[in-house]
């Protein structure tokens, strides 16, 4: 009996750090589609449309600067307290989008993934793309609000330095799409993690010094805290980031290079687990 042939045969992905750039760029359209669906539906239906994009992080900024600044009476020295905010916020945000709408990605998209094969990654690398462009929005507005502060007195540091503000948004996109491919391969076998992806990001805020310089708080918090703050990977982001925007502080080359280093490693390890649960999730969820 003569073997039936395929035009086409899908296999299990055996190689666990493999990432098909070839196979992923022929899906380009349906990469782009993706992002088009995210950037269109979030704020359908609603009066404000994508005003929301620039009212939360405003918003945030202000309760956060009457609260911590005014009340707590947490100093960012020669930076207006509220554009040290809104430049913590707009960087953080960006990694908190990332992380959380990637974690929930194969519970998400099981009814997708379960008709039609397309490279799985895609679905994550849609939402890294598509907040990309709520980062730039958001990055505008504070380009905006700096330029103003600037023009009332104050003072104008703009570096070279600048030019590493690239390597520093691929690190967060990196770190946020490498720890929501960790969680969504987990939360497939243990729901539990979507509860605690809730609130686990929100206490992750407060310990990646976007509300507070990290000088700062050296001395007033136990030692275990300043150290974790420290080798938490966001807190060199933030702390980088507001130093490239504000030309604040020197830029550390060790600092850079822990950063990538990191963002690399959650990246790597995402990919593996997100590549072995591929193959078996729809079993199990």
């Amino acid at each position: 009996m003569q073997k039936e042939k395929w035009l086409f045969e899908i296999s299990p992905n055996n190689n666990l750090f493999k990432l098909n750039f070839k196979e992923v760029w022929h899906y380009r359209d349906l990469l782009f589609l993706f992002v088009k669906r995210d950037v269109v539906t979030l704020y359908k239906q609603t009066i404000l449309g994508p005003l929301w994009y620039i009212i939360q992080p405003l918003l945030t900024s202000v309760i956060f600067t009457l609260i911590f600044n005014d009340i707590a009476g947490i100093s960012t020295g020669t930076i207006n307290p509220f554009l040290f905010n809104l430049a913590g916020i707009t960087a953080w945000n960006y990694f908190k989008d990332c992380l959380t709408q990637t974690s929930d990605t194969f519970k998400k998209n099981e009814a997708i993934f379960g008709k039609v094969y397309f490279p799985r990654v895609i679905m994550p690398m849609s939402i890294i793309v598509s907040n990309l462009i709520k980062f730039g929005i958001q990055l505008l507005i504070l380009i905006a609000f700096y330029f103003y502060f600037v023009a009332n007195g104050m003072s104008f540091q703009l570096s070279i330095t600048l030019l590493l503000l690239p390597i520093l948004i691929i690190s967060m996109g990196l770190l946020g799409l490498g720890l929501g491919m960790i969680i969504s391969s987990l939360v497939t076998k243990y729901r539990d993690l979507t509860f605690l992806v809730a609130f686990g990001v929100q206490l992750l805020m407060y310990l990646s010094a976007v509300v507070y310089p990290l000088d700062v708080i050296k001395g007033k918090v136990p030692s275990y805290a300043v150290t974790f703050i420290e080798f938490n990977p966001m807190t060199t982001v933030i702390e980088n980031f507001r130093n490239i925007v504000f030309g604040t502080n020197t830029i550390l080359l060790q600092d850079i290079l822990y950063m990538i280093s990191m963002a690399f490693l959650f990246f790597i390890v995402g990919l593996i687990i997100f590549n072995k649960t591929e193959k078996s999730f729809i079993d199990t969820i």
